[in-house]
């Protein structure tokens, strides 16, 4: 199972360069990659196999894959004719047709994709390949991007299948959290009851129902049709829209006796079924009869494999296995046509049965075998529907009766449809000669027919062997109830009987009514009783988006004050509701343990004033830089070391990107221009206080058993191999977390630099190199009467910058040289206004840099037993880089690391990805760690834990933000100035 699924990720991969070299007979290729699996999964039929992998076990998401009889029949569906549409393709396409090696790497992909969808035995694994197959027909359906139509059928399969893929999600988490597993296996053989259930259950019903096309969610298929035809052979014929056919067929031994099941699965499936099949005798467009003659068949098979007895489940299983073969035919057959004559349109189309009667041939087999017609398939399937709802044990009579009158309503419509589809597309239609496409059309290669031909054949073939069929597919159908009769079996002939005469009366009132569609094609309600459903997705989409723009236009006003007054509103009313609502227990508060907590706090608070009363900016970020290191000494005084280290170092960080920025703003805020009123301000800040402490007494004293903190140090060393509890929660037991935030990391700094450069986001720094010829005279420019009078250098050329005409504006010309001579203690001073630069800084910086690196590599390596770790090593070598900047300036930044920070960025999260994917592979949980242990001369005995390179990703990381962020608010902000003065 996992070869196979391995071999579709490797062929989807390889897919565009397969095209690239093979043009269109590069499918032909990747067709052997579904063809193998088809083997294996043949020579596999009968028994059951599992396979369980530890994937995230904290989660419950293992890979666990069953095949059972169930996966089997969907698995040879998805490979037979994942295969046969692949050939298909060979043709469909034009030699040199764009886009082709990514349309064929969607195909794989999507039949690899639907192979694990089927096997999956977990609900959150499944949720996974079912939103996989969501977004890769997104994209099939969207490959004609240029086309307005491609695009809003794609966002409109993915907005439908994603929003019912959400809210079966919830269902998922809720059954799994009531039963105690995700597994499908344990939750159908043991279902838990209740109302609760029955919501969950519902949930999971809506994406089934959503992703199968069911009413009212069956309006996204249809407008699919704008992909290209193998998406619609193999997508919405045998692939995709079975899915939720899937889900219901495989839940069904369990949940179908639940309350709300039967009434929703039957009631949309008879409902589609008949809703869908009268809107196919109104439609012109081949692909459209079929797409809602699709729908029409899905709510057939839903009502089968949803009634939860032996009889009807084996009925549903034959026709969800007959319609995978004809619809996957008569969509190719509709292919040809179109790629023949040049349209679909049935009123452009008169002959073409004359023309092409192996096309003829190949369409009526497929047609029939749709329509129920002896020997095919499609007639043993629909018998036997008709057979199990006569004397089906699990409903009542009335509602048998119901659902019964529904499958032959429906039926009759199928019967309709389908001779429609056939004259549309083959009658002469009282011509004597072809209409002009079938005059004109160029006659299709034998290749282009194998694929239709041979799915042909296999239902006639099936039909013919019903027995042996039937021994297949029962496996599946004897975990459902059986009822006094013992069971049905599948026969290409049983007796006369009631479902004979009833498949006589189908055909006379299909004939009937094919006779009269066009009075049914005129019969159009000028307000439809059940509404439009493709106008009521527009109407949610316009009502979305005025709610959005009503809703941003109030909270979103660029104005900084309002945004955090929002958020801050919204934390202390939902927290003192909550309160309130749902706390119990006391709320008591252990206020200091020593007098020199009360003096520390003291010492923060007059800083925290001063911020609120400051003018002055700098000012005011210092004083909010000491509340800062007041909670790194607090933490030192609690024993926490490693946290106060930290603080230490992210406070001073802070303060430097603080002063990077305010080099743009005004010195001083300006009161008279504060948006709102300083006594609110007041009041908010004091509601938001008080609402965090009560919280934090609350959350304290709601501990009802021993805290976790206090096994924490013995499984930090028996589990994470070290001593530094803070650092191995960090890389290694709640490392799933800190993957997920260096990732946000790495996310934001992507979005700040790009923000601020616009244009062109990555390169790295520039040099001295970059720097204008220093043998070319820069020229003067003279300083205005303004400037207080300065004597700078001989031959320094100086600049006003802007209108302010103050000192901090004045900058040295790029080509600028230190007179001094070729000697200096950075590179990059030389380029800078020697009034600028100050000679101990640069000799501090050129002796103390190396220092401080050293100090963070040993932070790095020691962090795992003693205060440090990747953060805080990367946090010191990042103050080592900023002390480099400050000293001599931006091109000494690019000096010290000539390497674009994204590069440092990404190399940083592949380290860490790496770590989480080779622990998988080697069969351990993602992220686990291990010991190795070496003897290497001169260094001794080393034990080394594999948590170290995922340490080494966050290093990296840590410190190519640090570098983004110099390089962005730093650098980038400088050299507007310097260009201006050229």
């Amino acid at each position: 199972m996992l070869a196979v699924l391995l071999a579709h990720a490797i062929a989807a991969v390889s897919a565009p360069m397969i095209m690239r070299v093979a043009g269109r007979n590069g499918f032909y290729l990747l067709a052997l990659v579904p063809l193998a699996g088809l083997g294996w999964t043949i020579d596999a039929w009968g028994t059951e196999q599992r396979l369980t992998l530890d994937w995230v076990p904290g989660l419950s998401m293992n890979i666990a894959l069953r095949f059972d009889s169930l996966a089997q029949i969907l698995a040879v569906l998805v490979l037979a004719v994942g295969a046969l549409v692949l050939v298909y393709c060979g043709r469909y396409f034009d030699e040199g047709s764009p886009r082709l090696g990514w349309f064929a790497a969607e195909m794989v992909a999507f039949a690899g994709t639907m192979f694990g969808l089927v096997l999956s035995d977990n609900m959150l694994l499944l949720y996974v390949f079912w939103e996989l197959t969501t977004v890769l027909s997104f994209l099939l359906v969207g490959h004609y991007g240029e086309r307005a139509s491609s695009r809003r059928a794609a966002t409109q399969a993915l907005l439908v299948t994603t929003a019912g893929g959400l809210a079966m999600l919830v269902g998922i988490i809720m059954l799994g959290q009531m039963s105690g597993t995700y597994l499908l296996s344990d939750l159908v053989a043991h279902p838990p009851h209740g109302w609760l259930s029955a919501t969950a259950i519902v949930l999971v019903l809506i994406g089934a129902l959503s992703k199968s096309a069911i009413v009212p969610m069956h309006f996204w298929l249809p407008g699919a049709m704008a992909a290209p035809t193998p998406v619609s052979a193999y997508l919405h014929a045998a692939a995709m829209v079975k899915a939720g056919i899937f889900l219901v067929a495989r839940l069904a031994p369990g949940f179908a006796e639940s309350s709300p099941w039967r009434p929703l699965v039957l009631t949309l499936g008879i409902v589609s079924m008949i809703l869908a099949g009268w809107r196919a005798l109104r439609e012109y467009d081949l692909k459209l009869i079929l797409a809602f003659g699709t729908v029409s068949q899905l709510g057939f098979m839903m009502v089968l494999v949803g009634t939860g007895s032996h009889d009807a489940a084996l009925a549903g299983v034959t026709i969800v296995v007959a319609h995978a073969l004809f619809k996957s035919t008569l969509f190719m057959v509709v292919g040809v046509i179109d790629h023949s004559t040049g349209t679909r349109d049935v009123r452009k189309l008169a002959g073409l049965g004359r023309a092409h009667k192996g096309l003829t041939l190949i369409a009526c087999a497929a047609a029939a075998s749709m329509a129920g017609v002896p020997p095919f398939l499609g007639f043993v399937g629909k018998e036997a529907a008709l057979e199990s709802y006569l004397n089906t044990p699990v409903l009542d009579d009335l509602s048998r009766s119901l659902v019964f009158v529904g499958i032959v309503v429906g039926s009759i419509f199928t019967v309709a449809y389908t001779l429609r589809f056939l004259s549309g597309a083959f009658a002469g239609k009282g011509l004597d000669a072809p209409s002009k496409a079938v005059a004109e059309m160029h006659r299709p290669s034998p290749l282009f027919l194998a694929a239709p031909t041979i799915l042909a054949l296999a239902g006639l073939a099936a039909g013919l062997q019903a027995p042996r069929i039937g021994a297949l597919l029962e496996p599946y159908a004897k975990t459902l109830p059986t009822g006094a009769g013992g069971g049905y079996h599948l026969a290409l002939w049983h007796h006369v009987g009631p479902a004979m005469w009833i498949t006589i009366l189908v055909f006379i009132g299909g004939f009937a009514l094919f006779f009269a569609h066009r009075a049914v094609a005129r019969a159009r309600f000028g307000n439809p009783p059940l509404g439009n459903a493709d106008r009521a997705y527009d109407w949610a989409l316009r009502a979305a988006d005025s709610l959005s723009l009503r809703l941003t236009s109030t909270v979103q006003r660029g104005s900084l004050p309002l945004t955090q007054t929002i958020i801050l509103t919204t934390l202390v009313v939902l927290s003192t509701m909550v309160l309130i609502f749902g706390a119990t227990g006391p709320a008591r508060l252990h206020l200091w343990g020593s007098p020199l907590e009360v003096a520390i706090g003291l010492l923060m608070l007059i800083p925290a004033v001063a911020a609120t009363v400051l003018r002055n900016r700098l000012a005011a970020v210092l004083m909010v830089g000491f509340t800062g290191y007041g909670s790194g000494v607090i933490f030192a005084l609690h024993g926490a070391p490693d946290l106060a280290l930290t603080q230490f170092l992210v406070e001073t960080l802070m303060l430097v990107i603080f002063v990077l920025v305010l080099r743009k703003l005004p010195a001083d805020t300006n009161v008279r221009r504060a948006m709102g009123f300083r006594g609110w301000r007041i009041v908010l800040a004091a509601l938001v206080g008080a609402a965090l402490t009560t919280i934090g007494a609350y959350a304290i004293n709601a501990r009802n058993t021993q805290p976790v903190a206090s096994v924490l140090p013995h499984a930090a060393y028996a589990v994470g191999h070290g001593k530094n509890v803070v650092n191995v929660l960090l890389v290694d037991i709640r490392a799933w977390d800190t993957f997920g935030e260096i990732t946000v990391l790495l996310v934001a700094a992507t979005g700040v630099a790009s923000l601020v450069f616009r244009n062109r986001r990555f390169g790295s720094a520039p040099r001295v190199a970059d720097a204008p010829d220093a043998a070319v005279e820069p020229p003067t420019v003279p300083l205005p009467a303004t400037v207080p009078p300065t004597t700078p250098p001989a031959g320094s050329p100086v600049a006003v910058a802007s209108d302010s005409h103050t000192d901090e504006d004045l900058v040295p010309n790029p080509a600028y040289r230190s007179p001094h001579g070729p000697i200096t203690w950075l590179r990059g001073s030389e380029l800078r206004d020697p009034r600028h630069r100050t000679l101990v800084l640069e000799v501090t910086t050129r002796v103390v840099f190396p220092t401080i690196m050293v100090l963070s590599v040993y932070f790095f390596f020691a962090g795992h037993n003693h205060p440090g770790g990747g953060f805080a090593g990367g946090l010191t070598a990042g103050l080592a880089l900023v002390l480099r900047y400050l000293a001599g300036g931006r091109y000494e930044l690019g000096e010290t690391v000539p390497i674009d920070a994204g590069k440092i960025l990404g190399l940083g999260l592949f380290c860490s990805a790496a770590t989480a994917t080779v622990s998988m592979l080697l069969g351990a949980p993602v992220l686990s760690s291990a010991v190795v242990e070496v003897t290497l001369p001169l260094l001794g005995h080393i034990t080394v834990v594999t948590a170290m390179f995922f340490d080494l990703g966050v290093y990296l990381i840590v410190v190519g933000l640090v570098l983004d962020v110099l390089r962005s608010l730093g650098a980038r902000l400088d050299s507007p100035v310097e260009v201006k003065l050229q």
